[in-house]
């Protein structure tokens, strides 16, 4: 085989390696020394060829910008997340409205939540038969909304209203940390603190970025409390003082945060880009890169862009979006080397499959299990 590989041209010879990855294995890590001797190929082994490079980014003090979409939250992503947090290997964080309420909800109503596992064999009689109950399905996961939504409203409404009396606006993902800095809420004696990534973003300050917060549940009361159109049919229902909108920063001001913070905080070793399903929690802050370059730098050459504004250290998408019809969230990471997001010398790894069974694989290995 050796010889055959010396007839390739140079550039094809480096893509292929001979025998198994260049794994030592560590008596005090079990669980990595278990992923990398046994997953080796195909998703699994790309699982573990990022979680290794990550770990090794981590170590040469390097941290991760993590984005997450879907109902991870809901499917208890946070007792990874949370670990992580804790062990000082998350900077940043960026969420959709719903994974950022959800992570709330699994504290304050966690045994209230219900399971179906053979959910795709319900019929859509029974699907409506479980809304006029009220169970919310995500996949096999039911959120208990009045136990959870509806107990955390009106400490909500509370700030929101105190908020515009007071003529100081917040940004969305503040109103729910200032549920744990007042002490509003009361959480679930089944729940576990350390499983709510959401609390430990809280305590370590970690930077938390929502570029969607009318994707959930509260964005979309919030919408509905701040309703004061003359719709003949909606004003009969709308709210008798509605709160100013306002009271919200809009997302061009997340940029505007998003900017300030990756300048402040992306030097050395730089942020590995960790996405976990696609939309808006991954499109949105990832072009926090070329918007430095190519809004704020515009006038200067690309030279001088690409050494004042530091890019992605690596990109790492775990998601079930094929590359296909324009699919952006299954565009890969050359695509965005085209869009000055990432550079050629990145590390890039695309996982096709559910994250729920793949990044906890990452974090063991990131974390030394």
């Amino acid at each position: 085989m050796t010889d055959k590989l010396a007839q390739l041209s140079p550039a094809l010879r480096r893509k292929i390696f001979l025998g198994e990855r260049n794994y030592v294995e560590d008596p005090a890590t079990p669980v990595s020394n278990y992923l990398a001797l046994t997953k080796r190929h195909c998703n699994g082994g790309k699982t573990v060829d990022a979680g290794l490079w990550l770990r090794d980014h981590c170590d040469r003090g390097g941290k991760i910008f993590l984005s997450m979409s879907g109902a991870g939250s809901s499917f208890q992503m946070g007792i990874v997340i949370s670990k992580l947090i804790r062990a000082g290997k998350i900077a940043g964080i960026s969420v959709t409205g719903a994974n950022l309420e959800e992570s709330l909800y699994r504290l304050v109503a966690h045994s209230h939540y219900a399971y179906i596992p053979d959910y795709v064999e319900l019929t859509a009689e029974e699907e409506k038969e479980l809304d006029r109950k009220g169970f919310r399905r995500i996949t096999d996961t039911f959120l208990p909304e009045e136990e959870s939504v509806r107990a955390v409203l009106p400490a909500m409404e509370r700030l929101w209203r105190e908020a515009q009396a007071t003529g100081k606006p917040r940004f969305w993902h503040e109103y729910f940390f200032e549920l744990f800095e007042q002490n509003l809420i009361t959480f679930d004696p089944a729940a576990n603190l350390d499983d709510c990534w959401l609390y430990w973003a809280w305590k370590e300050g970690i930077e938390v970025c929502v570029g969607g917060a009318e994707d959930s549940t509260m964005g979309n009361i919030f919408a509905y409390y701040t309703y004061g159109g003359g719709h003949p049919f909606l004003a009969k229902y709308a709210q008798g003082e509605p709160i100013s909108a306002e009271v919200v920063h809009h997302s061009f001001r997340y940029m505007h945060r998003l900017a300030e913070w990756y300048t402040d905080n992306s030097a050395g070793e730089g942020l590995a880009f960790v996405q976990l399903g696609g939309g808006i929690a991954g499109d949105f802050p990832i072009c926090v890169v070329p918007h430095l370059k190519k809004d704020y730098l515009a006038d200067e050459s690309n030279e001088v862009q690409e050494t004042q504004v530091q890019p992605w250290a690596g990109f790492i998408e775990i998601h079930s979006s094929p590359m296909s019809y324009g699919s952006y969230s299954g565009a890969g990471g050359k695509e965005k080397i085209t869009w000055s997001k990432l550079e050629p010398g990145a590390f890039m790894m695309q996982i096709l499959g559910d994250y729920t069974e793949h990044f906890p694989d990452i974090a063991a290995l990131v974390l030394r299990k």
